[in-house]
Formats: C-alpha cells, sequence, structure tokens
C-alpha cells in the first residue's frame, strides 16, 4: 500500500468521493449540479503527489484531538499532561506529526447501508504526541445511494486520555478554484458560540449568544455578509470565521446541524451529527500562493470547512462537552455530508 494510492467510492447518481491513505485525506468530492453537471467541490490539488506536498490538513482525519488545546495542556485525574505546541502557544489537530500525516490502514468493508465503503485503521501507541494511552482508531468512509457520504469514528484507549477527531475537507459547492464560498448560503442550527479568546487564541469558555453578531446563521445567510462585518470576532480568526458552533438542542443523537446552498450552481449539502459542535472556517489563511485544481489559485475565502466535533479546550473546561475517554468506553462520532 503506497501513500499515493487512491481509494474511490461511488454510487448510481454520479457521485464520486476518493481519498488516500495517508492522512485518511479526502481529495475530490464530485457532485452533479442542478442540471446533471459534475464538478469537484472540495478545494485541494489535482494529484495525489501535490496533495502530499501541498497543505497537509486539506480533507485530512485530524487527532488525536481536533482543534486547539490552550497551552497544549490538560489533567486527567490529578495528573497533568504536556502535549506538542504547534499552533502558537496552543496544541492543534494532534501536534507536529498528527493523524493527517499518518498512513492509515484501509481496506473494503460491505454492509447493507451503503452503496461502497472502507474502513480506515490505525494505532497511535503510548506517548503519541504525548499523549496517554494506546489509542485504537476506526473510521469508516461510506457513499450511500442517498448521497450521503459518511464520516464513522471509533476508538478505545487502555488508559484515560482524551480524543476528539475530525475531517476537514474545505467545500466550495460552485466547484474547487471557483471564486469564494462569500455567496454560498450557511444555515447553522445553533443559537450559540463559543467565542475567541484574542490572547490565547482560541476560546476562552465563554458560551455566548450568536443573536446581534456576525455569527447568526439561525436563519441562513450569505457568508459573505457575515465576513464583511466589523467585529473583533472575525479579526481573531484570522480574517474571517474560525469558529465553534453549538449544536441545538445535543443529546447524542444525529441531527441537522448545518446546511450549506449554492445559488450559482444548485447544489446543497446538509451537515448531521451527533456531536455537540461544528467548527466553520472559511479559509481565511489561504492567499493565492498555492496553486490548487486546474492550476487554479487557492484564494481566500476559496471554501468552507464544517467540522462536526467537541468543543476547542473542552479538556480545559468542566462545562464544555466531556473529552476523556477512559478504558471500557467506546468513543463514537458519527457525521454525514449529504448532497442534493
Amino acid at each position: 500500500m503506497s501513500s499515493k494510492e487512491v481509494y474511490t467510492l461511488k454510487n448510481k447518481n454520479g457521485v464520486e468521493i476518493s481519498f488516500m491513505a495517508n492522512g485518511g485525506r479526502i481529495i475530490s468530492v464530485k457532485v452533479p449540479d442542478a442540471r446533471g453537471e459534475v464538478a469537484d467541490v472540495v478545494v485541494g490539488y489535482d494529484t495525489p503527489e501535490e496533495a502530499l506536498a501541498g497543505d497537509a490538513y486539506f480533507g485530512a482525519l485530524c487527532g488525536r484531538y481536533a482543534n486547539r488545546i490552550v497551552e497544549g495542556k490538560f489533567t486527567i485525574d490529578g495528573v497533568e499532561y504536556r502535549l506538542d505546541k504547534n499552533n502558537g502557544n496552543n496544541h492543534l489537530h494532534g501536534g507536529f506529526e498528527g493523524f493527517n500525516v499518518r498512513e492509515w490502514s484501509v481496506e473494503p468493508v460491505s454492509t447493507g447501508k451503503y452503496a461502497q465503503a472502507y474502513k480506515l485503521t490505525l494505532v497511535s501507541p503510548e506517548g503519541d504526541q504525548k499523549y496517554p494511552g494506546e489509542l485504537k482508531v476506526g473510521v469508516i468512509y461510506g457513499l450511500t445511494e442517498d448521497n450521503e457520504f459518511v464520516i464513522d469514528y471509533t476508538a478505545e484507549t487502555d488508559k484515560p486520555t482524551v480524543i476528539n477527531l475530525t475531517s476537514h475537507p474545505y467545500f466550495n459547492l460552485n466547484g474547487a478554484g471557483n471564486g469564494t464560498v462569500e455567496e454560498h448560503e450557511l444555515q447553522i442550527n445553533a443559537a450559540k458560540y463559543t467565542p475567541i479568546d484574542g490572547d490565547l487564541g482560541t476560546v476562552s469558555g465563554e458560551i455566548a449568544d450568536v443573536k446581534g453578531t456576525p455569527f447568526d446563521f439561525t436563519e441562513g445567510k450569505n457568508i459573505g455578509e457575515a465576513l464583511s462585518a466589523k467585529a473583533d470576532q472575525l479579526d481573531f480568526g484570522g480574517g474571517g470565521i474560525d469558529h465553534n458552533f453549538v449544536v441545538d438542542g445535543f443529546d447524542g443523537t444525529v441531527r441537522l446541524a448545518a446546511t450549506l446552498k449554492d445559488p450559482k450552481s444548485g447544489r446543497t449539502m446538509e451537515v448531521y451529527t451527533d456531536q455537540p459542535g461544528v467548527q466553520v472556517y472559511t479559509g481565511n489563511h489561504f492567499d493565492g500562493t498555492d496553486t490548487g485544481k486546474q492550476g487554479k489559485p487557492i484564494v481566500k475565502w476559496g471554501g468552507v470547512a464544517l467540522e462536526t466535533q467537541i468543543f476547542p479546550d473542552s479538556p480545559n473546561h468542566y462545562h464544555f462537552p466531556n473529552a476523556v475517554l477512559r478504558p471500557g468506553e467506546t468513543y463514537k462520532h458519527l457525521c454525514v455530508y449529504k448532497f442534493s
């Protein structure tokens, strides 16, 4: 199995999803528009070689702890653990060599639920990125005949540890490289969000109402309307949105968290999850210097990531959702991207 091997899921409706073993990276998602014309709606690169050389988070599985942990430290049962700090003073997406750059084992699986499916597995040893415990991870990538791309995560540990897995594709429903997502309409079932502390570079523990802020997507609006607002929070997000939204009514069951629509193509993507949060990131660090698909520059706001997950820095906030996994327990996380 080589890093460059590409695996593809297909269904009867012309939807095709391709990924690599390295990082479990989703490198293309091809879906028809309202006229039946197919386009690749995931920001990235034309070839596996370019994907391996390019942005290491594009479409990748992130862990052990996706998102940020303040100062890279947390405490379990009175023991303090200090992780690698790879994002300023914080730990991000598993550290310098997170799951996004690991070689995952890949094998096809047959279940009646999916048109096609693969299972990716990885063993993260004790002390990996300074985390406690050996963690065994399984992720199913499944595509249904209803155009649902399902990411089904499970994990088990032999010592108490923290975990927060996510997937990091950036979507542009008009097609990768075809402008920005400013005209995309986004609706999020979230009346609250977790603001960023400018000094910490991530959340402070505050849970705030979205009402009266650029982060109010409860009714659905153009992403550009939020991005053009004047707000310190947008500056703290690096010139755009890089925020965790609190899913309404979270109870561990799968529910609709967000809907993204592109008026130009008529494509819609619904995001379902059993997780308490969705990190919305509008690709604020893209600056046009990186060349993406079709030889086009990857521009600021050229895609939007909708990452289902536990809140950032949850291990350090008792009122945030639990991110501790103990022996005998199974971490479970379901994310569904449904295209229409």
